[in-house]
């Protein structure tokens, strides 16, 4: 009987540890199962907030399109109701949250070191700058026709620059911030803030569109195209203030700056979402700002920019007057931004060389910032690439070709390849770390000379080695100071107390090992392979420093004439006459934005480059 409980009992104690070893997964697996669950919350209000959004943005499209093309009863002001509704909405939600995080001033948050980086802040701020003036100027200009314009038209200018100032407030503190309270909410005012920023993007884009309509209207009629007359709505009343005319020129020019002013504001507010509840690693590096050694590329860029200038006052002063001088002005445009986009085109080829020469590490965290940078470049290419396979297939399928298309067909090209080779030299830099202290200028020929294989800078002998004869008889500098260093014995039986005596064997050999290998070995330190390495790096870098600043002044030079209203896709006619006046037109309205922001963007991140080489 004894026995017979024996056995019964065996299997109890036998189960005993398996239920405990159970039940430490079993608890696992539920912590797996909460971790899943929050994730996909998470998930979930991300696409309801990001589906929010883009119906917002579809809302306020679709009523510009009725209000611009007149199929409906909307009409402008219905248009800027509407714009005043989100701004107010993004405005509450803005104070909110500063409110809310001045009061949190003494808890640690987290930050992405990617974004909002100090340039962009200042470009932004810059932008909106110009943006409060322009708001100004519309202002004044109602109230020169205060008599016969809608009210609508002073409130927009005053909600659209106290929008301006408190949101260029929120992103120069608070672009870096990684929100982890109150997400849902969040993330859905974030989307707001998002697509209102391109709701008023869209809305100058349609203004400056129709305004460059009508200047090409004027200039078309010049090279011996049909001229087809759009109406045009100008206030019924006299203008009060006898400035009017002055301010609405003033406002024409400023409509770039503030058209990148919003497309910017977006991307910062994009990245503020995307980082919501997400865990960044620490950044190590810390950019610096140096200019030093960037005389050949900064010469080479402001020489660019001077021709630029002056090839863009040839184009306004030629175009539109007859014949022979649109014609010329076209020539002169389309020679003169060929040569400059071949230059540009073999530049980045250098670089891209250049930069497959060293051995940088890429960034291990996925920084939305870094993601949204490479997509924006790659996005709006597109509207450049649509424009010039547009000019291509219509050079080729046109039954007339005056000369001046033939040198827009090697243009078109050009800058098909130009934009492709630029966005992977960007693309291939902004993804890497930032430069190892070791590699800076500062390695010159004198301070590697000058390091003794004794320095801290190569290891040190292994520990019993330290004490061991051979070595004092080499390296100690004071051999009669021994009382002040314990005896080799008692170091070795200390450190033997502390381990498994089966590995005293080991270890004894070991130290043999290391005392003839220690003094066998070449020595660490080979100062004309170092100052080789360090004049190899300072020239690489050199290189790569000159030709991102080259190639961000010549971005600035591509951005002047488009920005300013040289528009060679509507002067030409070619394109118009083979694709029909309105789809080409249409289709130039939607892509020629983009083409403009990508020449800002690349500035953007051509200055990020410089600072990570």
């Amino acid at each position: 009987m004894a026995g017979n409980m024996l056995k019964e009992n065996a299997p109890s104690q036998e189960t005993a540890p398996a239920e405990s070893a159970v039940s430490p997964s079993f608890d696992e697996k539920t912590v797996q199962e909460k971790r899943n669950h929050f994730k996909l919350t998470q998930k979930i209000s991300e696409i309801l907030s990001s589906q929010y959004g883009i119906n917002l943005f579809l809302a306020g499209l679709f009523l510009m399109f009725a209000g611009s093309l007149n199929l409906t009863r909307s009409s402008k002001q219905d248009i800027q109701c509407y714009l005043i509704a989100v701004m107010f909405v993004q405005m509450l939600w803005m104070l909110w949250y500063i409110l809310r995080t001045k009061s949190q001033k003494n808890s640690t948050k987290e930050k992405d070191s990617h974004a909002g980086a100090r340039w962009l802040r200042c470009g932004i701020a810059l932008f909106a700058g110009i943006a409060v003036i322009l708001d100004a100027l519309k202002l004044g200009y109602y109230l020169g026709y205060s008599e016969c314009l809608s009210r609508t038209e002073a409130v927009f200018p005053v909600t659209h620059a106290v929008h301006t100032l408190i949101q260029v407030f929120f992103l120069w503190f608070h672009s870096k911030d990684i929100i982890q309270s109150f997400k849902t909410i969040e993330r859905f005012a974030l989307i707001h803030s998002v697509f209102t920023n391109l709701l008023l993007w869209a809305s100058e884009v349609f203004t400056e569109s129709k305004h460059q309509l009508l200047e090409h209207m004027d200039r078309l009629s010049t090279l011996g195209f049909e001229n087809i007359t759009l109406e045009v709505t100008i206030p019924e009343c006299n203008c009060t203030t006898g400035v009017c005319s002055a301010f609405s020129k003033a406002i024409n020019y400023l409509y770039p700056f503030n058209i990148e002013y919003h497309i910017l504001a977006s991307a910062m507010l994009y990245v503020l979402w995307k980082n919501i509840g997400s865990k960044m690693k620490s950044h190590h590096g810390k950019q610096k700002c140096d200019f030093h050694g960037i005389a050949p590329g900064s010469a080479s860029g402001l020489v660019v920019l001077a021709f630029t200038i002056a090839a863009t006052v040839a184009y306004f002063m030629l175009i539109g007057r007859s014949k022979f001088q649109s014609e010329l002005a076209l020539s002169i445009y389309y020679l003169y931004c060929t040569l400059l986009l071949g230059i540009m085109t073999l530049t980045g080829v250098v670089g891209l060389a250049t930069c497959k020469t060293g051995n940088r590490k890429l960034i291990d965290a996925k920084s939305p910032a870094i993601q949204l940078d490479a997509e924006l470049l790659v996005g709006s290419s597109c509207g450049t690439w649509i424009m010039s396979w547009g000019s291509i297939l219509a050079i080729i399928y046109s039954d007339s070709h005056p000369v001046y298309t033939w040198y827009n067909l090697p243009y078109s090209i050009i800058l098909i390849i130009q934009k492709y080779i630029q966005n992977v030299f960007i693309i291939e830099y902004i993804h890497r770390k930032l430069e190892e202290p070791w590699d800076n200028d500062t390695l010159t020929r004198s301070s590697v000379a000058t390091i003794p294989c004794e320095s801290p800078l190569f290891p040190d002998p292994p520990f019993e080695l330290l004490y061991s004869e051979s070595f004092k008889a080499e390296k100690d500098p004071f051999p009669d100071m021994d009382i002040f260093k314990p005896p080799l014995e008692e170091i070795r039986t200390v450190f033997q107390n502390e381990k498994d005596p089966n590995e005293n064997q080991v270890m004894n050999e070991k130290s043999v090992n290391n005392e003839k290998n220690y003094f066998t070995s070449p020595p660490l330190c080979d100062p004309t392979n170092e100052v080789a390495k360090a004049e190899e790096l300072s020239k690489r870098r050199r290189i790569l420093r000159n030709i991102t600043v080259f190639l961000f002044l010549c971005n600035i030079s591509l951005w002047i004439p488009q920005a300013f209203g040289c528009r060679p896709q509507y002067d030409n006619g070619l394109e118009e006459y083979v694709f029909g006046f309105r789809p080409w037109i249409i289709l130039i309205d939607i892509a020629l934005p983009f083409s403009i922001f990508y020449r800002m963007h690349s500035m953007y991140s051509l200055f990020d480059v410089y600072i990570k080489i």
